[in-house]
């Protein structure tokens, strides 16, 4: 597993399984968070990076959205240390098997019943920030899918709401959108936050990503 500081609080993790799948580590005064958790056989890697890291034990890890890549090692880590995990109320139903994903036919439990917490919101409905990182309903690649912005780095943690490439934003990857019209609007949250790096699951990081997201839209718009 490859192990790179992107920014003063964050820490990516790689692996890669015919596409690289990155999990995040970032480290705050509040603890140490994991920002989703890649497959079962990257379990071992994560946990023994955090221990290696020695900036407190693991508090919480935070789920972009239910799909196996981004929640397959979750209960290995949690044999390790039960802490809570967090995803938007609107995707448990889809990870614990209640409903099928959007163009699924069969419902598939990602995870134990009862394990995920919601998100907490406050009363105007904005997702409260947990662990430094503040969270984003950025629906279309899955209903329920957040991305996680570190203000202070100026990160924002997209998951799957992209793809990338040589530095340049893509769009997820098809087969696994859900809607895909609804992720390029989510897109949009670059034009709000104007991070100073995107990250996500399956690419490299992007500088100054709103910069190419008019360009990126317009593409899309073409194609849909």
């Amino acid at each position: 597993m490859k192990v790179q500081k992107i920014s003063d609080h964050i820490w990516s993790l790689k692996k890669w399984v015919i596409i690289p799948i990155h999990v995040w580590v970032v480290v705050d005064e509040d603890g140490v968070t994991l920002v989703d958790a890649g497959l079962p056989m990257m379990a071992k890697g994560i946990t023994e990076f955090i221990k290696e890291l020695d900036a407190g034990p693991l508090k919480r890890i935070v789920i972009t959205h239910g799909h196996p890549d981004h929640v397959g090692a979750v209960n290995l880590i949690l044999k390790d240390t039960n802490v809570p995990v967090f995803a938007h109320q609107i995707e448990i139903p889809y990870m614990e098997g209640e409903i099928p994903y959007p163009g699924r036919k069969k419902a598939k439990q990602a995870v134990t019943k009862q394990l995920i917490q919601s998100l907490q919101e406050d009363e105007h409905g904005k997702l409260n920030s947990v662990g430094g990182l503040t969270p984003y309903l950025t629906p279309g690649h899955s209903p329920g899918h957040v991305a996680y912005y570190h203000e202070q780095d100026q990160v924002l943690l997209a998951g799957d709401l992209f793809t990338s490439r040589k530095g340049k934003i893509r769009k997820p990857h098809a087969l696994f959108t859900t809607d895909m019209k609804e992720a390029v609007r989510s897109g949009s949250i670059l034009e709000e936050l104007k991070p100073k790096m995107l990250a996500v699951c399956h690419g490299d990081p992007v500088l100054d990503p709103a910069n190419q997201l008019e360009e990126y839209v317009q593409k899309m718009e073409k194609k849909l």
